[in-house]
């Protein structure tokens, strides 16, 4: 059966990770994407090692994992956008594409006639997603925008760490990630809406409005309840006993998401007296006398091994889970099952297989698998120019001998 986006072409000029991983997200569910880079250098990603993808003899190749792990299932095409031939090449496209998506600085590509009122007159059935870290309006509208700051600026790391530790950001650049996720979800209700009326539309994706936006119980917390939210380590802010307990050797999770997984806790850990009806019974109540709670569970935790306390925990039905690291991630069978990890070839390293991972959508009747590899740099410009555009060799060759491709 057909991918999803299938015949779907999408003009990826993101580099970094907000866009990029928006691009890619379209290419897993079989869009065409096309990843313009620059002559020579590429995304800046591309230079973001060690680790670099290594070939047979274990040395580095010129593929980044940090680039690798956002740009799959796309082809690159390198163009000079600031030389006349690269914009008549990019105008080309979007004269063939469904989609483009941008994360230049607001104003630069006006000045290139490459902005949205610009594109729209062009091919008014474009959709057109520009992403940036403060949007398109408002007073931060020109200022850079990067994950780790809008972490700071948007709440998150005020309310991540432990409580008397320092704010932290979280281990992954989740603001870029995030924004990612809302373009595309965006771009596929635009595609729907175009699908109708036969237009397309101008979207502004905002790091810092998504940071904000996926605040959720955290906002609301303190929107509805008036107080602002503080760092409280692993434990949650409406919910005892939600956090991490050290045991003997080591440490777990626990998840009490009711009443009734509190009470089979307190058998469980061989404690049926914390089940009181005036300080416990209910999650309120534990809310309320959380520390004297908390005490009692930690002490009893640290009597059984990690994985003594998750088999007698899985028993009796509650939710826990261990801590585990990348390593152990990868080898949990569970995690091999589903497929995760797709080993693939790639023209950098043609003789080893390279570990790839592959997007975690599954939908019944679509193989959504890693068709193309993280791209080299400008490994489809032939391709795309004669395929797609048909341009004749002799032209290809000229606009490479004046550095526009």
């Amino acid at each position: 059966m057909n991918s999803p986006l299938e015949g779907l072409r999408v003009l990826d000029l993101s580099r970094i990770l907000a866009g990029p991983s928006c691009a890619q997200t379209l290419g897993d569910l079989g869009a065409d994407v096309i990843k313009i880079e620059r002559p020579d250098k590429g995304d800046d990603t591309r230079g973001w090692g060690p680790p670099f993808l290594k070939d047979r003899d274990g040395n580095d190749t010129l593929e980044s994992a940090y680039f690798m792990s956002t740009n799959r299932n796309k082809r690159s095409l390198t163009i000079d956008i600031s030389s006349q031939d690269g914009l008549e090449i990019i105008n080309d496209l979007i004269d063939k594409s469904d989609v483009l998506i941008e994360n230049f600085k607001v104003g630069d590509l006006k000045r290139r006639g490459l902005d949205w009122d610009t594109v729209h007159a062009r091919n008014p059935n474009i959709v057109y997603c520009s992403i940036t870290g403060f949007g398109q309006s408002g007073p931060y509208a020109t200022r850079p925008g990067y994950d780790f700051v809008v972490q700071g600026m948007g709440g998150l790391m005020s309310i991540t760490g432990e409580t008397e530790g320092m704010p932290m950001k979280v281990g992954v650049p989740i603001s870029d990630i995030m924004a990612g996720m809302y373009a595309t979800v965006s771009i596929l209700a635009a595609l729907r809406e175009r699908d109708q009326t036969g237009s397309g539309r101008h979207i502004d994706i905002s790091l810092l409005d998504c940071q904000v936006g996926w605040l959720y119980n955290q906002a609301s917390n303190y929107l509805i309840g008036g107080t602002e939210p503080q760092r409280l380590g692993n434990a949650h802010p409406n919910i005892v006993p939600y956090e991490t307990f050290a045991t003997a050797d080591g440490h777990i999770n626990l998840a009490v998401g009711n009443d009734n997984q509190f009470e089979r806790l307190c058998q469980a850990i061989e404690r049926p007296d914390l089940v009181d009806i005036s300080r416990s019974a209910t999650n309120t109540q534990r809310l309320v006398n959380r520390n004297a709670i908390l005490i009692e569970i930690r002490s009893e935790f640290t009597k059984r091994s990690s994985s003594k306390w998750l088999a007698d925990l899985q028993t009796a039905g509650i939710p826990c889970g261990p801590i585990n690291t990348l390593a152990q991630v990868f080898d949990d069978p569970h995690i091999q099952a589903r497929g995760i990890v797709q080993e693939v070839e790639h023209s950098a390293a043609p003789d080893v297989k390279a570990k790839i991972m592959r997007t975690p959508i599954r939908m019944e009747g679509h193989e959504l698998d890693v068709r193309l590899p993280p791209p080299m740099l400008g490994e489809h410009t032939n391709e795309i120019l004669s395929e797609m555009l048909e341009y004749e060799p002799t032209k290809i060759a000229k606009l490479r001998e004046n550095g526009a491709i």
